[in-house]
């Protein structure tokens, strides 16, 4: 029996090993970057550098961004940046939040940002107040 997959497949677009791209980038999925990118990538989606991708930038902004290749420029990320292992970063980073794997080489300086993007979820099911009044009377 074939089981459905509920989830909305995501459309990833991808520049090959064998692409040079100079220019402005804009898109609003995923962009897999696996050759060589010169110029700047303005997106609401999420970024892939592969481990065959070499780019140099004059800016990335993005929702989320993944470094497992090289990239020279400043980066920022709404969401958040994951540098993997091998990876190779010069250039300022902005972002909610980071990971940087060991095995990373990075030069540059990095900007913690409220992510105000992204709403919180209440962990809660009842007011603060409500838990307060409930605590003083056991």
């Amino acid at each position: 029996m074939k089981k459905s997959n509920k989830n909305k497949e995501k459309n990833v677009t991808v520049l090959g090993k064998e692409t040079v791209f100079d220019g402005v980038m804009k898109f609003s999925e995923t962009l897999q970057i696996d050759g060589k990118f010169n110029g700047a990538i303005d997106s609401q989606g999420a970024l892939i550098i592969s481990k065959t991708a070499d780019c140099r930038v004059q800016y990335v902004k993005a929702a989320s961004i993944v470094v497992e290749g090289a990239v020279a420029g400043s980066l920022s990320a709404v969401d958040k940046v994951d540098l993997k292992p091998q990876s190779s970063v010069r250039g300022d980073i902005t972002a909610g939040r980071i990971r940087i794997a060991d095995n990373v080489s990075f030069e540059g300086s990095v900007k913690m940002i409220r992510n105000s993007g992204f709403t919180e979820k209440n962990l809660f099911s009842i007011s603060s107040g409500q838990l307060k009044e409930q605590l003083t009377r056991q």
